[in-house]
């Protein structure tokens, strides 16, 4: 498995689909990369060459793609700002609840979990109706 920029992708698929397991490079991304590397994107990973492999990492750096720890980080200092300033957003995202407007009556269970039924729970020491 050819590892390139810290990851390691998947010797086996295509070198514009093997791209994509690097975090923040997408389809589109994948492309322009290739095409500023003058690589063939139906070569298979494994069959990458080290002078082909060091081209990608130099069109990656070289492209300012901002990728991987960089780009995680940089999300998640998002998330904090928008949570120290307790706007709406930042409020949603603590609270475990949509961000952007949906409705949480129904639905909503990717953000919220699993239900939490809430029910009765009987009063062990009421009575029972036998005297």
């Amino acid at each position: 498995m050819p590892r390139i920029v810290g990851v390691e992708i998947p010797g086996n698929k295509r070198i514009d689909i093997a791209l994509r397991y690097i975090y923040g490079i997408g389809p589109s991304n994948a492309k322009e990369i290739l095409a500023r590397a003058n690589i063939d994107p139906s070569i298979r990973a494994k069959d990458l060459t080290e002078q082909q492999l060091s081209q990608i990492v130099h069109a990656i750096q070289e492209g300012k793609y901002v990728i991987e720890g960089d780009l995680r980080r940089e999300i998640g200092m998002n998330l904090k700002r928008l949570q120290a300033i307790k706007c709406y957003r930042g409020l949603r995202h603590m609270r475990g609840l949509p961000v952007r407007g949906q409705r949480t009556r129904t639905n909503a269970r990717t953000r919220k979990g699993p239900r939490k039924t809430v029910g009765v729970v009987r009063n062990p020491h009421a009575k029972r109706g036998i005297h």
